[in-house]
């Protein structure tokens, strides 16, 4: 299996050749932890880009067909004219080879993070979410996987356990609160009725990038549906709210205005808010540990691993198993 320690400039650019697409030797790596990802300056432009974002996946993580899902995803919802940033057609296709990498060439897109305290942007954001809902639920995924207990929670904790990544010290204080927690979500998840569809599913304001709205196609542009699966709709609005009670209820009611402008929003999946952050919470611990051997993840994670990391956790779950056992948001 290729390693990203060979992912040397000249690589990128002999794979870019490949495609027909011909940078003039300036690279910049963009800020990317599971992939590797740069901006690529072109001697001529290809498709009206003067530069393009080639992206190499990680080995192993997605099957070719897991991979191909997420670009026909992408170009699904670019069909029905949802502002998403699909990778580019080159040679009749968007995913390509080289040295055993999987990558693929995208337009470059600018933009910023969005002003979520602006009620008129969380109304825009939501619509657009309904739109990607809409083609979402037009029909599922084939290969890439269902966002669920067992692959966010409880496969996570086996693994974090047989690799021993969790001190001795805080050992028991971690998989007494995980269990706790563990119940509630799976409790959570049983009485829900929510059918999943196809998600972006990493909907952090991180994977928006908000343009002028006096420019032409200014707004909200989604990017990054790496973590695109199977899952309930309420997925893609949670990581968006912030604040106290009081302020992430506002903050969901706006959303949700503007979501049904566009499609039905079943309220009953209010209830899955917190269960979903907690999935997240120990599936982010158990990909720092799977992760931990790529160089890039010490320098930029150096608190990783350390027991009070695992005490922060500790407390984080406890947290949540106060969250859970609260009446959901309702709007």
């Amino acid at each position: 299996m290729p390693s990203f320690a060979t992912l040397e400039p000249a690589l990128v650019l002999d794979a870019l050749d490949t495609v027909g697409v011909h940078g003039d030797g300036r690279l910049l790596a963009l800020g990317s932890y599971e992939n590797r990802v740069y901006r690529v300056q072109l001697d001529e432009p290809v498709q009206d880009q003067e530069a393009v974002v080639v992206k190499f996946y990680r080995p192993g993580r997605w099957s070719a067909a897991q991979i191909q899902e997420e670009h026909d995803f992408a170009w699904d919802l670019q069909t029905q004219e949802v502002p998403v940033v699909a990778p580019l057609k080159l040679q009749g296709q968007t995913l390509h080879q080289a040295e055993g990498f999987h990558f693929s060439v995208s337009p470059v897109r600018g933009g910023r993070s969005p002003e979520l305290d602006d009620f008129e942007v969380l109304e825009w954001i939501g619509r657009f979410l309904g739109r990607i809902h809409t083609v979402g639920a037009a029909h599922a995924f084939a290969c890439r996987p269902m966002l669920d207990v067992h692959s966010f929670a409880m496969e996570p904790a086996q693994w974090l356990q047989t690799h021993q990544m969790i001190p001795l010290e805080v050992e028991h204080a971690w998989h007494h609160a995980f269990e706790q927690a563990l119940a509630l979500v799976q409790a959570a998840f049983a009485s829900s009725t929510a059918q999943p569809i196809r998600l972006h599913g990493d909907c952090h304001p991180g994977n928006i990038l908000w343009t002028p709205t006096d420019l032409p196609g200014g707004g909200p542009h989604f990017v990054d549906l790496d973590d695109a699966r199977m899952g309930p709709a309420v997925q893609d609005l949670w990581m968006l709210l912030s604040g106290d009670r009081r302020q992430r209820t506002a903050q969901l009611s706006v959303l949700i205005d503007g979501y049904e402008q566009v499609r039905d929003f079943d309220r009953a999946e209010l209830a899955l808010i917190e269960p979903l952050r907690t999935l997240r919470l120990i599936h982010y611990s158990a990909w720092l540990s799977r992760r931990w051997g790529d160089p890039i993840f010490p320098i930029n994670f150096p608190w990783f691993g350390t027991p009070d990391y695992w005490r922060s956790q500790v407390q984080m779950l406890e947290e949540q198993i106060e969250q859970m056992q609260e009446p959901a948001l309702v709007v």
